[in-house]
């Protein structure tokens, strides 16, 4: 399980991919990460327009979250057993149709039942993975990797700047048009420009596993996503029943011929170190966008904010995308050379700075580009470091297990820091200083990041150390 990446690749020869495929990878990545955002500035116009209230309209984000959760790791699985290609047309078909159905939505039901099918194009990040590792030369698959990863982070951003002009142009339906028409061009570029991955890894799926994660996942992610929403009993209920699935499910694993996921990967250093990364780096990427264009427009009459629109909170974030765009590649080729682990250490002191800007200086416009920027660096070494030393931790035939829970992982810890980032700052809305709260929350974003240079600086010690002892 432990084979680099190149020893993989030696006993599996892959014929060089064609540019085509990979711009085909990227654009099913990309068709699901601008929606993980874009949906944020439309959700008071949907309320009104489909008379909903706040409660069903929070289910808009929850459905995608919980669909997301499950579907990474369980359409992985199955990309290992029959091919990535077909499950990735899957995946992205399922979201092409989410797009269209939430277009089209008369109620707000049917909007949540769209998003929810959208859900599903979560597997295209595992199974863009796993096709990459298995079509593409060795030499080029870092850098790859590299592109792929840092489309999670721009989508996340570009998702916040191109609503305000669709929904002036089109009100909340031109969103999920616009998605719906990425979503036939990847699903076209997929069709036509990715082979199908030579590998298989024969077994059954463990649908009584995908049963209890799936319960654990939605219910942990509900608890922490209603945190300010539900009664207390209903938010213990949620967590307890979470907490005992999730220990059913690991005992399951554990135990099964086939399991849906490999669990003692765990014990390598390297995965556990990539898992750790993608929780804290998630935690840490949707605390600081979530809150970052909210204080931005918070009127100036408050004493703190800028009073700006949602177009131009967004335009703070530019740089962000911007620079992980060109980070991202160049991470891959960098810790291809001096080591994944150490990217990831770079990563957070990157991040430490970037945050610690914010914390010191969030109320110059300057300050916040500068910190925008400086993130995209933080974020697009980590994500790309993370997914890339797991990969060489792990052999092909588990790909798809090993990266749909890194995605889990980065979903929850998402899912996590907002609620963290909103919680502190309501902790202080009431008192004479009402912007400390978004000061604690950078500074819990910072922590994230420099919890993941600790986590990393961690494990290339012990490898340093290993090596000296052999």
């Amino acid at each position: 399980m432990s084979r680099s990446t190149s020893e993989v690749r030696s006993a599996h020869p892959a014929p060089a991919a064609p540019r085509l495929a990979t711009v085909a990878l990227l654009s099913a990545v990309a068709a699901f990460s601008v929606l993980q955002s874009m949906v944020l500035p439309a959700l008071p116009q949907i309320r009104s327009s489909l008379n909903a209230s706040v409660t069903e309209t929070s289910w808009i984000l929850s459905a995608f979250l919980l669909v997301s959760s499950v579907s990474a790791i369980i359409l992985g699985r199955l990309g290992d057993m029959f091919g990535k290609k077909r499950l990735l047309l899957i995946s992205v078909g399922a979201l092409l149709a989410g797009s269209v159905t939430a277009a089209l939505s008369p109620t707000i039901g049917v909007l949540i039942a769209g998003r929810a099918l959208q859900g599903v194009g979560a597997a295209a990040f595992p199974l863009a993975y796993g096709l990459v590792r298995e079509i593409v030369p060795a030499e080029r698959i870092p850098a790859i990797i590299g592109a792929i990863s840092s489309t999670f982070g721009i989508g996340f951003a570009v998702g916040l700047i191109l609503p305000a002009p669709l929904l002036a142009a089109g009100g909340w339906p031109a969103i999920f048009w616009s998605s719906a028409l990425v979503n036939l061009a990847a699903l076209v570029l997929i069709a036509v420009g990715v082979p199908e991955s030579p590998g298989r890894t024969p077994g059954r799926v463990d649908w009584w596993g995908a049963a209890l994660l799936a319960a654990a996942l939605s219910s942990i992610l509900l608890a922490i996503g209603e945190t300010r929403a539900w009664p207390v009993p209903s938010l213990l209920l949620a967590a307890a029943i979470g907490i005992l699935a999730l220990g059913g499910f690991v005992l399951r694993e554990l135990r099964a011929a086939d399991p849906l996921v490999e669990l003692r990967l765990l014990g390598n250093p390297a995965v556990l170190t990539a898992d750790i990364a993608g929780l804290l780096v998630g935690f840490a990427l949707y605390g600081a966008f979530s809150v970052i264009p909210q204080y931005v427009q918070t009127p100036t009459t408050l004493g703190y904010g800028f009073g700006a629109t949602s177009l131009q909170s967004g335009l703070l974030l530019l740089p962000t995308a911007v620079t992980m765009v060109l980070v991202g590649p160049a991470a891959g080729r960098l810790g291809a050379r001096f080591g994944h682990a150490r990217m990831l250490v770079a990563a957070g002191v990157f991040g430490v700075i970037g945050y610690g800007i914010l914390v010191a200086a969030v109320d110059s416009v300057w300050a916040i580009l500068a910190s925008t920027t400086i993130l995209g660096i933080a974020v697009g070494l980590a994500l790309t470091a993370a997914v890339n030393l797991l990969l060489a931790a792990v052999t092909p035939s588990v790909t798809g297990q090993a990266t749909g829970l890194n995605t889990i992982l980065r979903t929850i810890g998402g899912s996590l820091g907002a609620q963290v980032a909103a919680a502190l700052i309501a902790s202080t809305a009431t008192t004479p200083t009402p912007e400390t709260g978004y000061h604690l929350a950078f500074g819990a974003c910072g922590a994230a990041l420099a919890l993941v240079a600790v986590a990393a600086g961690f494990r290339s010690a012990l490898r340093l150390r290993r090596i000296r002892c052999q």
